[in-house]
């Protein structure tokens, strides 16, 4: 039999393994000649039961890739009731997926319903009385379930048999990756049978290991594999091998240059592809507001989208941009995800996203019609955002990207679970609360310290061997039904802005607060507005249209470039001389070659270099990142500068310091590492930090600001001294 026969009668084959109804619309309604080989590996490991992790780059039909098998289970096996979760990190995800799956599960007489922060009561109502067979949501929206006196949770979930995580990757790197894992062992527990574990992820360097993660307490109990048949192909080698397969750069028009101002990338942009759809991403908020504003100003039809827009605004400006043709829309991360804003023609990034994941799933917005290629032009601001750009492609260009990993120690969660358990079930038995995690990581006995620091503070109570909720918990977390105790990120306090009865969006109170000399005015969604009334008690902002002149700022989610290890040395490899294989415009070339002269006497090949700056500034350039300086910083007390700010290049030393004096700080150093310092304004920002022992607060924070790794390796490497008393 041929390869073309072959594959014809495997398609064939796979067809018959779904249900035969979903077969006939994929061929009749959707029109599709074939699966795609990402959805045609995943069929029979999921309709078997396994976990698995889907891997296909952007718009690769990982979705389909997931529920066309979940649904033919669904009919096969009869479930009935909610037997299928959706859950995704953004709630405009959720929204843009929903028509999709509606269609998917109507073909089958079946039904999908949408639940978050922006759903209604009485759509809520409906779901609760006319249990959808899909449900999509957040895992914030899950823990308010579960914890909500409105919600009979054990009747709702009682259907439940599978889980489905969208952009898993973006989850698995942070908090919520952990809340995640906790609520769904809860729920296992709450249906009383293990859950079908299914991630989708396009750019990740340690597919096997993410895949682990994600079957939190049942790891090595349950059968789970990695499908990754676009990968592979690519890279040659099983995806759960390593980064090389995620990271393979894909054919595309890469273009690197220097603007050197948000003005002077507007021009550009204007300039550039006429009549062409462009997404341009940006570093930070204020960046999107003052580029969209330069942009409306030279006649360019432009849109907006950040998370402090409304979410009216955000659908208007992606709505439009999606109908047109001849248009830019600016946003920060929030259109990096899966959130189809149609058929683009370029993507624009100014300076350079901190990860090359990100990267990856930028460009992977381009290219997707037949004849295309994809393609990114960097537009540089500033001298250190062309070194990060260049950094970065470099290191994409030798095929790696930044592994997935969970942030150790994650005690604040355990106390917050904790808390949420208790709202759940009312009484837990005090020696069987770690049952409802089944040894998930952080979650079991070992989590008996936080356990007796919340009952010594009041946040639980204990009677008759049973733990409840506590005044402290009431106090702290009892406001509208304890909605802050259902999400573990801290948003900063912002002041919705009206116009009229129309709600632009949120700004930073900052800016409502500081002496202005004239009006005041704000820069939001892109447009000037003057304030006309500030409502203090309800944190409201009354604008009218301005001309020009606002200002836009938010603190609390800075854009502070913190480099890795990997791609700090990846930024001393470009000022030793190595370009990244990309097209380098003119400016940007001298630009290099003037950073190159500039940091001559920082970078060598062959180690790290010690240079006197001033008589009063000594530094040590590690190039090592921000975390690897942190741990150096703490493990070096004998020749570092107590309590200075760090960066990811280097790191001050004392002023007197001589060669002997730093051979010893290095030999004491060597002997074991420290974790960093902790400044007591990060401990109380971190979220449900309060609810720990002081001790095991700064433990945590101490634990996720350090890489011993990166540490150890500069600690090994030979030091060059420039200009070091004593030599």
């Amino acid at each position: 039999m041929s390869e073309q026969a072959f594959g014809h009668k495997r398609q064939e084959d796979v067809f018959d393994l779904l249900d035969p109804v979903l077969g006939h619309h994929i061929v009749n309604s959707l029109g599709w000649r074939s699966l795609r080989p990402l959805q045609e590996a995943a069929v029979e490991p999921l309709l078997g039961g396994e976990d698995a992790l889907l891997l296909a780059p952007t718009a690769g039909g990982k979705t389909e890739a997931a529920v066309f098998p979940l649904l033919s289970r669904m009919n096969r096996h009869g479930w009935k009731g909610t037997s299928v979760l959706y859950v995704c990190p953004l709630k405009a995800l959720l929204n843009n997926l929903h028509p999709r799956l509606r269609t998917y599960t109507e073909w089958l007489g079946r039904t999908t319903g949408l639940w978050h922060g922006d759903i209604n009561t009485s759509a809520r109502r409906r779901i609760l009385t006319q249990r959808p067979d899909i449900l999509l949501t957040t895992p914030e929206s899950l823990e308010s379930m579960l914890v909500s006196a409105h919600v009979d949770h054990q009747a709702f979930f009682s259907g439940l048999h599978a889980v489905v995580v969208d952009e898993v990757h973006a989850f698995a790197g942070d908090d919520r990756g952990w809340h995640l894992l906790a609520v769904l062992e809860r729920l296992s527990r709450v249906v009383g049978r293990p859950l079908q574990r299914v991630g989708l992820s396009a750019t990740i360097g340690n597919p096997g290991e993410l895949l682990t993660w994600l079957q939190g307490a049942g790891q090595g109990c349950r059968p789970a594999q990695v499908v990754a048949p676009d990968l592979t192909e690519r890279a040659g080698e099983s995806p759960v091998a390593g980064p090389s397969v995620a990271a393979v750069p894909p054919a595309g028009d890469i273009e690197l240059d220097y603007v050197g101002s948000v003005a002077n990338a507007a021009t550009v942009i204007a300039a550039l592809h006429r009549g062409e759809k462009r997404l341009v991403f940006c570093e930070s908020r204020r960046t999107v507001e003052e580029l969209g504003e330069q942009l409306r100003m030279k006649g360019v039809t432009t849109f907006l989208s950040h998370a402090s827009l409304s979410v009216d605004e955000r659908r208007r400006a992606e709505a439009a941009f999606a109908e047109g043709r001849d248009c830019v829309i600016v946003s920060t991360s929030t259109l990096e995800l899966g959130i189809d804003v149609g058929d683009l023609d370029r993507v624009i990034q100014l300076d350079a996203p901190r990860t090359v994941a990100s990267f990856l799933q930028r460009l992977g917005r381009t290219g997707r019609r037949p004849g295309t290629v994809r393609n990114c032009l960097f537009l540089a601001l500033d001298g250190e955002g062309l070194l990060s750009a260049a950094a970065l492609l470099l290191q994409w260009s030798r095929g790696w990207v930044e592994p997935v990993i969970a942030p150790p120690e994650p005690r604040h969660l355990v106390a917050q679970q904790l808390l949420a358990l208790c709202l759940q079930e009312h009484r837990v038995a005090e020696n069987l609360w770690p049952e409802w995690w089944s040894g998930l990581g952080p979650f079991g006995p070992g989590a008996a310290p936080v356990v007796r620091h919340l009952v010594e503070q009041g946040y639980l109570d204990q009677d008759g061997g049973l733990l409840f909720i506590g005044p402290e918990a009431e106090r702290r977390y009892g406001y509208r039904h304890f909605m802050n105790l259902t999400a573990v990120f801290t948003a900063p306090p912002e002041f919705t802005v009206f116009n009229g009865r129309t709600e632009i969006g949120r700004t930073d109170p900052d800016l409502l607060t500081e002496r202005v000399e004239g009006p005041r005015k704000l820069l939001l969604a892109g447009r000037s507005w003057l304030v006309t009334y500030i409502d203090w008690n309800r944190k409201r902002c009354f604008v009218e249209p301005a001309d020009e002149g606002g200002r836009a700022r938010w603190n609390g989610f800075g854009a502070e470039r913190i480099r890795s290890f990997t791609l700090a040395r990846a930024a001393r490899d470009v000022l030793l001389g190595e370009d990244p294989p990309v097209r380098l415009t003119k400016r940007a070339e001298i630009r290099l070659a003037e950073a190159r002269e500039t940091h001559l006497h920082t970078v060598h090949s062959g180690g790290t270099v010690v240079t006197r700056i001033a008589a009063d500034d000594l530094r040590w350039w590690t190039w090592a990142g921000h975390r690897a300086n942190a741990t150096l910083a703490a493990s070096l007390p004998a020749a570092v500068i107590p309590h200075r700010r760090l960066n990811d290049r280097w790191i001050r030393l004392r002023d007197d310091l001589s060669p002997q004096g730093w051979r010893a700080a290095v030999t004491d150093a060597a002997s074991g590492l420290c974790l960093p310092e902790v400044d007591g304004q990060a401990v109380r920002g971190l979220k449900f930090g309060e609810a720990l022992p002081p001790r095991l607060a700064e433990a945590t924070l101490a634990a996720r600001g350090g890489d011993d790794k990166g540490a150890a390796k500069v600690l090994a490497e030979p030091v060059r001294f420039v200009g070091l008393t004593g030599e």
